[in-house]
């Protein structure tokens, strides 16, 4: 026999366990918990499509398998289990999870001639067919759970399944001797279980798995099942959540008179499994089967619901009703933590879809979840002129202690760790309100109640470029009409276009275009001398990295001698633009013929070198992780501790609607609500004491966002840019132009002033005088 475990090693994590007071179990498991998951408990609301309830198994305490004299049918017909679908789908479901007994075929007549009709091979052959079914019809995401499979069906099933499932139950082969619960069960074997989970994990299939407690088996067992899948778990990265499910006896059935676990066993073996399974796991208990105790789950270490039904029952425990989602919430708030609805995905692998869901499925994850691999939780999307949301106050009390300890470092002046950034992106509730009341007070210890702008016009001379990024739905690739008319403005229509700035009141003129295939240094330097021929005093904000990159190296210079030259010829400052993520291994997705992270701030130095000031910016919501929002914020912090060059950071949240990676399915839909506000709250904090101000870029958030940004960490309203051209192209709602009386406006709703500045805040300097 195999040996999934290590003896000796059980034995000492039982002496462990069982020597130490449970409360004190229950604290370290607490502990744990919150620091790998945070104040949030999840659940996935979902809808239960019970296939079949014909069973080759018999085991004494289940109450779902049933004899076919006791069904009308077999098996469930696929109109009815679309029925099913469409009833949980109405009800706001995102989950159909196929429960059915393993393999009856193999025992009854009637199975096989059922399938045989309809032309199926096997069961599983008939579950495919109704989970594609389902996937086809409905936004539902199937999870199956069809008892033992081997890799051929796991290769079949994984096309049409985010994820699927098999309770190990117990690693005890005592269990499944005469007399025993699996008694003449061959599907419960523990080896043959074992076996399948471990093919899951060559499958690289989200998994499902965990124990079912109080059915005979001691401790000692108990803990050896939770080393198995820690093992195993080792070794594939597969197990997305390990259920700690207590037995419940039910009439008429063979263990109808065996005693339930009590509440105290249960809290024990739920600490074991977070103890021993680590900070990371996701940990479950059903909480139809603990009524009135929810507190105490989550004390012992659980951070997931798993799945409850607004339509369904649950099947396998018929006599436990689900909780309703209300009280469901409410009791979760009373344990101090957030509820948070999950997809049948865990968010671990939803963020990983690359890895561990088949090509068919990632479009609609993908669109369906926020940078933690959860739904998002309100449509608001960046560019779309969609409401912003209602604002409530948490009633929730409980706080993540390291997002706590974090915000209680800035106040000390500390400067953050990469991981310190990335935990404040996962704030909710009060931890939320207090990272934007803190980013708020910031701003206005730093730069006071002032909002700032400037009077500027964007001029983008070209829009024909020779990369190919993913995101951007404003390049054209040749001269051809690609999603619109290719064009390149020449020198006499830039200069036009600058003295009607200048007559609207500009002080500022903001370039910046594509890669065109014609151009080279000399072409950059072109632009800068027609833009001060025409209006001597205009400020020249232009070339990103990218374009600087391009002009030095087709002149075979420097960046710092070629952005000398610019600077001689009247360049002033430089946009932070073609920043994205400024970490390679995203840019390799998004834009991999682009420059990479080095040479990206190695443009930035060399012009903070020169004397040229510049901005900074980052473009969120599509690929990345707050793991990369976290580095990009400490490249740029590190980086003017060293040049003191950027004036201001902008946050640009993705507008996805025309970006052609996402019309591919190959990003998210942008940022989420939450996530939009904490990157200004956040960088405000990470940035503290080095980039004074954080601009709200109304063109990406509209007005009614850009007030609340304004209220959570930034200062600055950027510019009116009088003909804002990229975001529109992408599909953007929001305009081309937010004149001075409309930010007035919107300053005064928050009762906070109005103040012009010049491009690298200063006071303005009015153009008067057009040179011929």
């Amino acid at each position: 026999m195999t040996t999934w475990w290590d003896p000796d090693e059980a034995r000492d994590w039982l002496e462990r366990l069982e020597t130490r007071p449970l409360e004190l179990l229950m604290a370290e498991a607490e502990a744990l918990t919150l620091a790998g998951h945070g104040a949030v408990v999840t659940y996935s609301r979902k809808v239960f499509i019970p296939l079949t309830q014909l069973c080759r198994d018999v085991c004494h305490y289940c109450t779902f398998a049933r004899r076919p004299s006791e069904l009308p049918s077999p098996y469930l017909e696929l109109d009815e289990v679309l029925a099913i679908a469409r009833a949980g789908e109405l009800a706001g479901c995102r989950e159909a999870l196929f429960t059915l007994g393993d393999r009856p075929e193999a025992r009854y007549a009637v199975a096989r001639a059922w399938l045989a009709e309809r032309g199926f091979s096997s069961t599983l052959d008939y579950v495919a067919a109704a989970a594609a079914l389902v996937l086809k019809e409905t936004s539902l995401l199937p999870h199956l759970n069809p008892g033992l499979m081997g890799a051929a069906d796991y290769a079949a099933l994984r096309p049409i399944s985010a994820s699927m499932g098999l309770m190990l139950e117990s690693t005890s082969e005592r269990l499944c001797e005469k007399g025993m619960p699996h008694h003449g069960s061959p599907d419960k074997q523990p080896q043959a279980r074992l076996e399948s989970i471990r093919q899951a994990g060559e499958a690289k299939v989200p998994f499902t798995t965990g124990l079912l407690i109080g059915i005979g088996e001691t401790r000692q067992e108990r803990v050896e099942a939770l080393l198995a899948i820690r093992d195993l778990h080792a070794r594939y990265g597969h197990i997305q959540e390990v259920i700690v499910q207590n037995f419940r006896a039910k009439p008429d059935t063979m263990m109808r008179n065996a005693g339930d676990p009590s509440l105290r066993d249960h809290l024990w073996t739920i600490a074991a499994a977070r103890l021993i399974l680590g900070p990371e796991m996701t940990i479950q208990a059903p909480p139809n089967l603990q009524p009135g105790e929810l507190k105490q789950l989550v004390r012992a270490g659980v951070n997931d619901w798993g799945g409850v039904s607004p339509v369904t029952p649950d099947h396998v425990n018929p006599e436990a009703p689900w909780p309703h989602l209300v009280k469901l919430e409410t009791e979760t708030e009373t344990a101090g933590r957030h509820l948070r609805q999950r997809l049948a995905i865990g968010p671990a692998f939803a963020r990983d879809l690359n890895r561990w869901a088949d090509p068919a499925l990632r479009t609609r994850i993908r669109r369906a979840v926020d940078a933690r691999g959860l739904p998002r939780e309100v449509d608001w999307y960046p560019g779309t002129g969609a409401a912003v949301p209602e604002w409530l106050p948490s009633v929730v009390t409980g706080r993540d202690p390291q997002i706590a300890v974090t915000l209680g470092l800035v106040a000390q002046g500390e400067e953050l760790s990469q991981r310190q950034v990335a935990r404040l992106f996962t704030a909710e509730g009060r931890d939320f309100d207090a990272v934007c009341r803190m980013a708020d007070e910031l701003r206005a210890d730093r730069v006071g109640d002032a909002v700032t702008h400037v009077v500027n016009r964007n001029i983008n001379y070209t829009n024909i470029c020779l990369y190919r990024c993913g995101f951007c739905a404003f390049s054209k690739g040749s001269t051809k009409s690609e999603r619109g008319p290719a064009y390149n403005i020449d020198h006499a229509e830039i200069a036009r276009r600058v003295i009607e700035a200048r007559d609207r009141g500009a002080t500022e003129v903001c370039l910046q275009g594509g890669i065109h295939p014609s151009y080279d240094g000399h072409t950059y330097r072109g632009i800068v001398e027609a833009v001060k021929a025409a209006v001597p005093d205009m400020h020249v904000h232009a070339f990103s990295p990218l374009e600087v990159h391009h002009g030095a190296t087709t002149l075979g210079l420097s960046y710092e001698d070629y952005l000398a030259g610019l600077k001689e010829a009247g360049l002033a400052t430089l946009p932070g633009t073609a920043a994205e993520i400024l970490s390679d291994d995203i840019r390799q997705v998004i834009c991999p013929d682009k420059i990479m992270t080095d040479d990206w701030l190695s443009v930035m130095r060399a012009a903070h070198k020169v004397g040229l000031k510049s901005t900074a910016t980052i473009m969120f919501g599509h690929v990345e992780t707050y793991d990369h929002w976290a580095i990009h914020l400490l490249h740029l912090r590190r980086l003017q501790l060293e040049t003191g060059g950027f004036t201001e950071f902008v946050p640009l949240p993705f507008v996805h609607m025309e970006a052609p990676n996402w019309r591919k399915g190959q990003t998210r839909s942008g940022p989420s609500w939450r996530e939009a506000v904490l990157m200004h709250a956040v960088a405000r904090i990470a940035l503290d004491g080095v980039i004074p101000n954080i601009q709200a870029s109304w063109v990406k958030l509209g007005p009614d966002g850009a007030a609340v940004m304004l209220q959570s960490g930034a200062n600055d309203l950027g510019g009116v840019l009088m003909d804002e051209s990229i975001t529109r192209a992408a599909g953007g709602l929001n305009g081309q132009l937010f004149d001075v009386p409309q930010m007035r406006a919107l300053t005064q709703s928050i009762g906070r002033p109005l103040k012009e500045r010049s491009t690298v805040y200063g006071k303005p300097q009015r153009q008067m005088a057009c040179v011929d």
